[in-house]
């Protein structure tokens, strides 16, 4: 749990007051007198409460801007320091964030499902009760000099007499009434909250409304399945999706929050926060002049050794990545890294970044200090790691710390491929899968061996041919000969 969230005094709040004044009346006090009168505060002391803006946490050096996941505290609660306030999505991950300070979370300005620039306040916290109708008009202006997207209205019913009134998941100040675990479905299936009328007590939207508007199951009063949940005995509900215009945005299915319907049937969706990122980085890399080098690798030996670790849980991304790091502590410039075009960094750790393919984009979980741990130590962390990466739980420094990035397409039979060079970082290697190949042996006989290609792509301004080719003949005499892999 990240204890990044920080605060700011509000500009037009003053610490302290002090009053100086006082009566002497007639008598004169010598002058040592005199002086301390200047300098101490008298008792009539004025103190004004603190009203702290409470800003979106930079969770990672690439974030630019992050979204309000929930608020795990609602508008009035105690907030305690160390205590658990909100829930960030940045561009790799899903953070709690918790507050260095005690106070009343007097308004939230930046309401669940939406973003906000890092830095930008999304949230007001009072000392006191006093000031929590301060803080709210203060939210209220700062509110309305950004625009937010606002939840289309309902349409009104075309008989609201004859038919009986649905429960309506919101209270009388337009707040979503849901479950905990309901809201975190709803973010986990792209449900719009606002389009779905709760069937719990008082209009809670509860995890089976969610799970019936995103077509994952029918609620036991529905007879067919419909992306807004509603009540079986009242005959109104298709009359007013039918009498109200087709909105341009499609909301509430899997996946398809935000995207827009064009003509001829096409569907445009908007980037979610990991692809944003991922295409901002791809972006970032397209300046740096790279070449790129393949190499073939005899993997026998490896297959074997696998065989014989499998069972005591070692993974081939561990060998792979245990092999890579001992071969790049041979040859450190290709570890180096170059990152304002006249210098370069020749990195103290080997940090092996993998590259794991996730529900809804890309990240890289890092393997730190891969050439000194041990092979089984290694296949523990990786684990461990995308355990994490699937939950979105990856803290920064797990995956943006890697000096040397490695991406497999092995397991899916990809022969060969070239992989983009990720910013900050001087290569990347490209591994495809281990094939039965028919070679020449020195003798000129025949014989099969399996074979796994390998392009590295590399920064030419500080990586050249002779340096990578180098590593790659070092890394493949490991792989060809893995048992120092073990040691």
């Amino acid at each position: 749990m990240a204890s990044l969230l920080s605060s700011r005094v509000s500009p037009s709040s003053s610490l302290c007051n002090l009053s100086f004044s006082h009566s002497l009346g007639d008598k004169t006090l010598p002058k040592c007198h005199t002086r301390r009168l200047h300098f101490r505060p008298v008792k009539s002391t004025t103190i004004r409460a603190k009203i702290r803006e409470i800003f979106m946490p930079a969770l990672s050096s690439t974030m630019t801007e992050g979204k309000i996941v929930s608020w795990v505290k609602s508008e009035g609660d105690l907030l305690s320091k160390g205590e658990s306030v909100v829930v960030v999505e940045s561009d790799k991950a899903d953070m709690d964030v918790e507050t260095f300070y005690d106070g009343i979370l007097a308004a939230i300005v930046v309401k669940e499902g939406e973003s906000a620039p890092v830095g930008a306040p999304i949230g007001l916290l009072a000392e006191t009760e006093d000031e929590i109708a301060e803080a709210k008009a203060k939210a209220a202006s700062s509110s309305s000099s950004v625009s937010s997207p606002v939840p289309p209205s309902p349409p009104p019913s075309p008989s609201p007499s004859s038919s009986p009134t649905p429960p309506i998941s919101r209270v009388s100040s337009g707040k979503i009434v849901a479950t905990p675990y309901a809201k975190k479905l709803a973010n986990q299936q792209k449900v719009d909250l606002n389009k779905v009328i709760g069937t719990g007590p008082y209009g809670r939207i509860t995890p089976s409304d969610i799970e019936a508007a995103a077509g994952i199951a029918k609620p036991s009063n529905l007879g067919a399945p419909s992306a807004i949940p509603t009540v079986a005995s009242s005959p109104s509900p298709p009359p007013p999706q039918q009498s109200s215009p087709p909105p341009p945005t499609v909301k509430g299915g899997a996946g398809s929050s935000g995207s827009s319907v064009q003509g001829g049937g096409s569907t445009v969706v908007p980037f979610t926060t990991m692809q944003g990122a991922v295409s901002r980085n791809m972006v970032e890399s397209l300046p740096v002049p790279v070449f790129r080098v393949g190499y073939s690798v005899t993997t026998d030996a490896l297959d074997a050794l696998y065989k014989k670790v499998k069972s005591k849980g070692v993974t081939m991304t561990a060998l792979l990545a245990k092999a890579t790091a001992m071969a790049l502590a041979e040859h450190p410039v290709v570890n180096a890294s170059c990152k304002d075009g006249k210098s370069f960094t020749y990195n103290a750790s080997i940090n092996i970044a993998v590259a794991v393919a996730i529900d809804g984009g890309l990240i890289t979980p890092v393997l730190q200090d891969a050439d000194k741990a041990d092979l089984y130590l290694l296949s523990q962390r990786w684990r461990e790691l995308v355990d994490k990466a699937r939950a979105k739980q990856l803290q920064p420094h797990e995956y943006n710390s890697g000096t040397f990035t490695v991406s497999n397409l092995g397991m899916f039979g990809v022969d060969r491929f070239d992989a983009i060079l990720p910013p900050g970082q001087g290569a990347i290697m490209a591994v495809g899968a281990s094939k039965p190949t028919v070679v020449t042996g020195g003798d000129g006989f025949f014989s099969v061996k399996s074979k796994m290609q390998v392009n590295v792509t590399a920064d030419h301004r500080i990586i050249y041919g002779a340096d990578l080719s180098a590593f790659l003949q070092t890394f493949a005499k490991i792989i060809e000969n893995p048992e120092s892999l073990t040691l």
